[in-house]
């Protein structure tokens, strides 16, 4: 199974970009979009001259708790910029989102409560609602993550999005939003 294919299994295709966007990332940015594979992981990010933003990150199902995930956070933290992702809220009927908000926690994530972040899936048309979570050896402010956001989703995601998938995505205004009054931290809702 290539690179693609574990990503395209494990993550919902209202998350995935298509092979095409991502293939065409690596060639045409491959001085900021980057793929870290090995036999177990797939990592799939950004990295700016200021920030990191993990776009995928996958570790073998055979393969968890043998500490993979840890070394590659290791990996990216070394660099020594803050290090942005995106995670769906916790669905009960999936295990694996809990652990991985347990996972993020461990390794010192915190979660951007002010920044809001909502887009229509291009595949689904469906609207997808994210959660930003972010480590920052700088103790960055949620604002810093925000305009980071910003430039990450007007680089990387929206990338050639009407001459790939026939259609844009939102504006970054649209879909990024910051709102002080958001007070639920994600992590409240996990379980010990």
């Amino acid at each position: 199974m290539n690179w693609y294919e574990k990503l395209n299994q494990y993550f919902p295709i209202e998350e995935m970009k298509s092979q095409e966007h991502m293939e065409r990332l690596l060639k045409e940015k491959g001085d900021v979009y980057y793929k870290d594979e090995g036999k177990y992981h797939v990592l799939m990010y950004a990295e700016f001259q200021s920030f990191i933003f993990i776009d995928y990150v996958y570790v073998s199902k055979e393969s968890r708790g043998q500490g993979i995930g840890h070394k590659i956070m290791e990996k990216l933290k070394a660099k020594g910029k803050p290090i942005i992702l995106e995670v769906e809220p916790i669905d009960y009927e999936d295990s694996d989102s809990e652990k991985r908000l347990h996972f993020y926690q461990r390794e010192g994530f915190k979660h951007a409560q002010s920044i809001g972040y909502t887009r229509r899936s291009l595949a689904t048309n469906e609207i997808n609602q994210m959660e930003i979570l972010y480590w920052s050896p700088g103790n960055d402010s949620e604002e810093e993550i925000y305009e980071k956001m910003k430039k990450m989703y007007e680089d990387i995601h929206t990338y050639k999005d009407k001459e790939i998938y026939g259609k844009s995505y939102q504006p970054v205004d649209e879909v990024l939003k910051i709102d002080k009054d958001r007070d639920s931290n994600i992590f409240d809702n996990l379980e010990a």
